[in-house]
């Protein structure tokens, strides 16, 4: 079953949403050439807390840290360290999450670290544009195929435009969220249209595409948490939860104006 929330709860999870995007920015202040990922991950932690929130992360089937730092050729799910140290021309993927009132927001960007290549700024770029696209199919009527579609034309699309055969991550997606982090549905990045569960208002969905300069297959390290690319290459993913609407798609973790 797909949770459908009321416009109060939608409210309540727009106020987790917020703590997240703060927390964001703050974290986008300060990955610099220099700074550890652990250290990124105290001061995640300090936000969430210091707004009344509590970490999605930490602790989630033992995920050790408030944060997923992932760098380079890592995808998604990165364990923050003090012994990882951003250096000049790193790209960092950093996924957070807050509990607020019982209610989750979760979101994740791409920051380049110092000057990266043309390359890796226009893999960061159609990742984030490939949220967008699905962001805009998030409509009440719709399918859930209708995001994926969305998601995996608007990558096809950045990838003629930039010369590249960007790849899809294979076995990731995006997810319901609300009084869980991960609910149904999952959110493939590809699929076709007019597939899928029928899109109601009130319902909450994470769109999070994540895209290689490579190959779509990854490995899991030993860690038990940490997905690289199976063939090096560096990738990025982008997230944002987003409620659908009557209104259109609200997205609940856009910074504030």
């Amino acid at each position: 079953m797909i949770e459908i929330k009321s416009r109060g709860q939608l409210e309540a999870m727009r106020a987790a949403g917020l703590v997240v995007a703060r927390t964001l920015a703050l974290l986008a202040e300060h990955a610099k050439v220099g700074v550890s990922t652990g250290e990124l991950d105290e001061l995640a932690e300090q936000s969430i807390r210091d707004a009344g929130a509590v970490p999605s992360f930490k602790g989630y089937h033992g995920f050790p840290a408030s944060i997923c730092a992932s760098v380079n050729e890592q995808v998604v799910h990165g364990i923050p360290s003090k012994t990882q140290v951003l250096g000049e021309g790193d790209l960092i993927s950093i996924d957070c999450g807050a509990i607020l009132e019982g209610w989750h927001g979760d979101s994740a960007v791409t920051l380049a670290v110092g000057a990266v290549t043309e390359a890796e700024t226009r893999l960061s770029d159609a990742t984030r544009a490939s949220m967008l696209a699905g962001i805009e199919a998030a409509l009440p009527g719709g399918r859930l195929g209708d995001i994926s579609f969305a998601i995996e034309s608007a990558t096809i699309l950045a990838g003629e435009r930039d010369g590249v055969e960007y790849g899809i991550v294979d076995g990731y997606g995006g997810h319901g969220i609300g009084t869980k982090m991960h609910m149904d549905p999952f959110l493939p990045n590809y699929g076709k249209p007019g597939k899928g569960p029928r899109l109601k208002a009130g319902m909450a969905i994470a769109i999070e595409p994540m895209l290689t300069l490579g190959s779509e297959r990854t490995v899991e390290l030993d860690d038990g948490w940490t997905v690289i690319t199976a063939d090096g290459s560096r990738a990025a993913h982008w997230e944002h939860s987003v409620a659908i609407t009557d209104d259109g798609p609200w997205v609940l973790t856009a910074p504030e104006d």
